[in-house]
């Protein structure tokens, strides 16, 4: 980086002395180190980082390793790892979801058509003759005066609902285009299992969703993880699916229904329909109680070492698959070795600065964001900082691999005042900062920074910009989507040094380094801005 970033970084760091030295710190982020890191992390021999293998052992190693030569304190006592005890299961529906009626019946295939799983821990659950309603999306709203469940008694029945928020299709309801937690597809879960049902089927639609069924299908076809209960997870639904929009449709056909209720659905005052259909379902399950681990590392602050800022990032994904064209490795090379790669990058940088930060910086890698946030919920749970100490958290996950931008995505911007942070940071490097392109997709609920949310600790998430230097507009938009498309949670997800430009990446965290210096150097808290559902979390 230039010295006239630096003499700019310090023209908009009031007090703060930033020397010319500090450009050592700026520069340790470089494309070299970047590279290395995420070729190992990616490489086959890292088994696809899945918790509970030898591709964790290795992973948590890794970073450990990396932290300690750094010179960073363990995070967790005398330790760099935090213990987070999970149980894993893979479920296996015994035969087709055959659904019957008076009319008939429709048979289901298991990945074709629905996935089908159980958080319950036990060997085998059954599901016998449950009755089918349709709940619309599933949604108890009391503040958008909303309730897909208004005089509906759902114990002993499972729920049909579709995917987002009403919202999607009527930008008059709830946030418009941008979903709220309730479009989620956890919240549905969730939200079923308040309600006291026995299973929950959420209809799959592409562009709702904002991914293909295959995407489904990939990750459900393989064991899940959840966070160890004291009930065993007996409090959730015993059935938690997808259906494919085909499927749904033949469904509601059977049941004599159009279609368009589902259009009907995403009308104020709509009232769940009772399809007079059934289907039962026993699921075998395989189950696996171990413990995963996050890996964390501290770098104390000189003035108020009891305060920080965190820095996040996943180092989990799918481990070994479904093969795909043979492959069945799921790297996660994109997602997320960029991320965790890109963590060491600003952990190296920290550590080249002449002077520490007056606050403490500490760098938490989490496991298990793939199967549910479930790290940084258990670290949001067990803290080594107090929330009520924790200045903000950045969130690095999925970045850039296409090269350098004008701009850069602020994913659930207008929540907190770390936009603004983004912004000054994005305007010394001459760039701008940009809401996401498709907020539909509900990326702000999709990775560990929400779990910080919940506990009303900001978080600042940015994904890739899409104006493209040296590109025609919408390129780099169509880099975004063909990954999404075509890599995205698949073995295909794999470092290539012949076609990635890392020149985008590196600006992006070093952006995030900026940001991260200047909340570590103040003594104020960042806020929720008017209308975030997450300032009355702060208060």
């Amino acid at each position: 980086m230039k010295s006239s970033i630096i003499l700019a970084l310090a023209a908009l760091l009031p007090g703060i002395a930033v020397k010319a030295q500090d450009s050592s710190a700026i520069k340790a982020i470089n494309a070299n180190s970047f590279a290395r890191h995420i070729q190992v992390l990616a490489s086959d021999a890292f088994e696809g980082r899945k918790p509970f293998t030898r591709g964790e052992d290795s992973t948590i190693q890794y970073l450990a390793t990396q932290f300690k030569q750094l010179g960073l304190k363990p995070g967790n006592g005398n330790s760099y790892f935090q213990e987070v005890p999970m149980v894993s299961i893979s479920s296996k529906p015994a035969g087709n979801l055959v659904i019957k009626g008076a009319g008939g019946e429709v048979s289901l295939s298991y990945l074709e058509d629905f996935v089908a799983a159980t958080r319950r821990v036990q060997d085998q659950v059954t599901i016998p003759n449950t009755e089918l309603v349709f709940a619309g999306y599933g949604i108890v709203a009391p503040e958008y005066n909303w309730n897909d469940y208004k005089g509906l008694d759902v114990k002993g029945k499972t729920v049909i609902v579709m995917i987002n928020d009403p919202g999607f299709a009527d930008t008059t309801l709830f946030k418009g285009r941008i979903m709220s937690y309730y479009g989620r597809w956890t919240y549905k879960f969730e939200e079923a299992s308040r309600q006291g049902a026995t299973g929950v089927i959420i209809i799959h639609e592409t562009a709702a969703a904002s991914y293909p069924w295959k995407v489904v299908r990939s990750g459900w076809s393989n064991s899940k993880l959840h966070l160890q209960t004291a009930d065993n997870n007996l409090h959730r639904t015993a059935l938690e699916g997808w259906i494919t929009l085909d499927a749904a449709q033949k469904i509601f056909q059977l049941a004599g229904i159009s279609p368009d209720i589902m259009r009907k659905a995403r009308t104020k005052g709509f009232k769940p329909v009772d399809l007079h259909l059934q289907t039962s379902l026993v699921i075998n399950n395989t189950i696996k109680k171990s413990t995963s681990h996050n890996v964390l590392a501290i770098l104390p602050g000189a003035k108020r070492p009891q305060e920080c800022v965190v820095y996040s990032a996943h180092w989990d994904h799918f481990g070994i698959g479904e093969p795909v064209k043979g492959d069945s490795i799921y790297n996660g090379a994109v997602d997320n070795a960029t991320g965790t790669a890109g963590l060491l990058e600003l952990a190296t940088a920290f550590t080249k600065l002449p002077q520490p930060p007056a606050r403490s910086v500490l760098f938490l890698s989490v496991t298990g964001e793939e199967q549910g946030l479930l790290g940084s919920e258990y670290y949001a749970a067990h803290p080594v900082f107090p929330m009520e100490k924790t200045i903000a958290d950045i969130n690095l996950d999925v970045l850039n691999t296409f090269g350098r931008t004008r701009d850069i995505t602020v994913i659930g911007f207008g929540q907190s005042q770390l936009d603004e942070y983004a912004q000054r940071a994005a305007a010394r490097q001459g760039r701008v900062t940009v809401p996401e392109a498709h907020p539909e997709g509900g990326w702000f609920f999709r990775s560990d920074h929400f779990n910080f949310a919940k506990k009303g600790v900001p978080g600042l998430y940015i994904g890739p910009g899409t104006n493209a230097i040296g590109h025609e507009a919408g390129w780099g938009g169509e880099q975004i989507a063909a990954y999404n498309r075509l890599r995205y949670h698949s073995p295909a997800d794999e470092f290539d040094a012949a076609t990635w430009n890392m020149d985008g990446m590196v600006e992006d965290i070093r952006l995030l380094f900026d940001v991260g210096y200047q909340l570590s150097h103040e003594s104020s808290f960042p806020t929720w801005k008017k209308g975030s559902e997450f300032k009355a979390y702060r208060k």
